[in-house]
C-alpha cells in the first residue's frame, strides 16, 4: 500500500501549527492498520506497557478520566477495566482514529471526542486522572499541553504518560535515534512503501526534551513526578505524575 506522504523534519516541526498538521496527516494515513502494526513494532510489548501504566494509577472511586491522543482507544478501555464506575473521555485530533475507537467501544462509560490536547474544552479541575499514550511528544506545543493538563486535573489528581524517550546523555540520544530510524524506517517501507511514516517518531524526538528536562517542565506546571519506568533499554518511558497545587 504505497503512499506519497512526505514531510521535511526541520521545517514541519518548526511551528506548533505545522507540527499539528503533520501529526494529523501521519495518523490519518496510519489509522487503518494502526492496531495491526503497533504490536510487532514494539516487539509485542505495547499492551503490557499500557496495562502497567493503568495499574500504576492510584485507586479512586468513580473517577473522571481523560485520555489524551487516545488513538483507537486502548488506554480508555483499560481505564474502564480498572475503574468500572468511572467516566472516561478519549480525546484525539484525528477523526480516522476516533472512528476506529468508536467501533471498538463496548463500554457504556467511555466516550470519544475530537479535541486538541492544547485546548480540550473541558472544565477546569474536572478530572481525577489524565493519561496519554504517545501523546506528549506529539503535542504541537509541549508547555501549552502541560498547562492544559494541569488546568483540567483536580488538585491531587494523577496523570501517567507512555512515550518514546530522550536520555540526557548526547551519545545515548544519538544511539536511540539511530535505532528508531532504522527500525521505524524498515516498518514504514514494508507496510506502506514509505519509510517516513515511522521515521516521524525519530523526527519528533529532536524537538522533545530529554528525561531530566521533561521532569523540570512538568514541575514548572505544578505536576510532580512520582514514579517512572524505562522500557526497551530506555527507548521508551512511562511517567507517573501528580498535580501538587
Amino acid at each position: 500500500m504505497p503512499t506519497q506522504f512526505d514531510y521535511d523534519a526541520q521545517h514541519d516541526f518548526a511551528t506548533p501549527e505545522r507540527k499539528q498538521q503533520v501529526t494529523r496527516a501521519v495518523f490519518a494515513k496510519l489509522a487503518p492498520a494502526y492496531d495491526h502494526f503497533s504490536a510487532p513494532l514494539s516487539f509485542w510489548r505495547d499492551q503490557s506497557w499500557k496495562r502497567a501504566l493503568v495499574a500504576g494509577l492510584p485507586p479512586v472511586a468513580q473517577p473522571a478520566c481523560l485520555d489524551l491522543a487516545c488513538g483507537t482507544g486502548d488506554l480508555c478501555f483499560l481505564l474502564a477495566e480498572r475503574y468500572p464506575d468511572a467516566r472516561i473521555l478519549g480525546a484525539d485530533i484525528t477523526e480516522a482514529m476516533l472512528d476506529l475507537a468508536r467501533r471498538r467501544n463496548r463500554c457504556a462509560n467511555v466516550a470519544f471526542a475530537n479535541a486538541d490536547m492544547l485546548a480540550t474544552g473541558q472544565p477546569t479541575a474536572s478530572f481525577d486522572v489524565v493519561t496519554g499514550g504517545y501523546a506528549l511528544r506529539n503535542a504541537p506545543d509541549l508547555d501549552r499541553a502541560l498547562a492544559e493538563i494541569a488546568r483540567v486535573l483536580k488538585p491531587g489528581g494523577a496523570a501517567a504518560f507512555l512515550d518514546f524517550s530522550n536520555p540526557p546523555q548526547p551519545f545515548l540520544r544519538r544511539v536511540n535515534r539511530l535505532l528508531l530510524l532504522l527500525w521505524g524506517g524498515l516498518w514504514g517501507l514494508c507496510l506502506y512503501g514509505n519509510p517516513k511514516l515511522f521515521t516521524y517518531i525519530t523526527a519528533s524526538l529532536h524537538a522533545f526534551p530529554d528525561r531530566v528536562e521533561l521532569r523540570r517542565r512538568l514541575a514548572a506546571h505544578g505536576l510532580s513526578t512520582t514514579g517512572s519506568r524505562l522500557h526497551m533499554c530506555g527507548l521508551l518511558e512511562t511517567l507517573f505524575v501528580q498535580k501538587t497545587g
